[in-house]
């Protein structure tokens, strides 16, 4: 019953983290600035946005708090930090299409690595779900498949190990509180862009929309995921996170007016059905190794 109502918990959470994520494509058409430059204060106002939650947690302990996360939470933030880096260079030297149909086979390689890792092994229903919502993905930019570059898609695909890598490693560690690594992971993705950068050449309205996005987008995306993960099996959590694709192209659509065609609204769908389907079916429970 215990498990039962983390599992539910750790999907709501992660649902949640997903439609924060989604937001991208409306702040990134309202910020008039290079993507170097919004990608530093985001992760500036994301890191801040998740100090104050650590603090706010933690109180008294929370220097304990960022010592506990060890060199896991090293590892953590990093991979997360450079998987947003190689995410943004990936849509800008490949083709979206692509780069978004391999950005869904996330799932997939978290299965992989948590079995080799964590010794979890994922039942056959959050298995079949993701290949369905793989195929969601693939029809709704099956028309800009094909066009990318080899840089693009292997940025893609790095990406894709590293945030797998991340997931597994939360999962791993579900004891400790990784909010402390989450919150260095948005510094040092400011860190690494900054010399691309220009942050001083920002107005006043575009760095109060940008704090909006690090805060709303970035900080509190990663915030629900740190808090989702350990409740739920690494691959779930991972196809869960799959959801931001088709909201995106939501949110645009009503915010916008930009009416996506027929054929995103169908993958979008099948997206939709495969995460329904995942969190409703029933499933024999996962066999996890324990892991320190």
């Amino acid at each position: 019953m215990i498990r039962d109502r983390q599992s539910w918990l750790g999907t709501a959470l992660l649902v949640a983290s997903a439609i924060a994520y989604s937001s991208a494509g409306f702040y990134t058409r309202l910020i008039e600035v290079d993507v170097w430059t919004m990608l530093f204060w985001r992760g500036v106002f994301g890191g801040f946005f998740l100090v104050g939650m650590v603090v706010w947690r933690e109180r008294r302990r929370t220097v304990q708090a960022v010592r506990a996360i060890g060199r896991t939470g090293l590892v953590i933030a990093v991979c997360s930090a450079v998987a947003t880096v190689c995410f943004i260079n990936a849509m800008r030297l490949g083709s979206v299409a692509d780069v978004l149909v391999i950005d869904a086979t996330i799932p997939f390689l978290t299965a992989g690595i948590a079995w080799l890792v964590i010794g979890e092994r994922e039942d056959k229903v959050t298995l079949l779900a993701t290949l369905v919502a793989v195929t969601g993905v693939v029809v709704m930019v099956q028309r800009g498949m094909g066009a990318g570059r080899l840089l693009g898609d292997l940025l893609a695909f790095a990406m894709a190990i590293l945030m797998a890598t991340a997931m597994v490693l939360i999962r791993g560690r579900r004891q400790v509180s990784m909010l402390p690594a989450v919150g260095l992971s948005a510094f040092l993705c400011a860190l690494i862009v900054l010399p691309f950068a220009h942050p001083f050449a920002v107005g006043a309205s575009d760095l109060a929309l940008l704090g909006l996005f690090g805060m709303s987008q970035f900080g509190l995306g990663l915030l629900l995921l740190a808090l989702g993960t350990p409740l739920v099996s690494a691959t779930r959590g991972a196809l869960l996170g799959v959801l931001q694709t088709p909201l995106g192209t939501l949110w645009v659509w009503l915010a916008f007016a930009e009416a996506p065609a027929p054929a995103t609204l169908i993958g979008g769908a099948i997206v939709l059905l495969a995460v329904t389907a995942d969190v409703a079916l029933p499933r024999h429970r996962a066999a996890v190794t324990p892991s320190g």
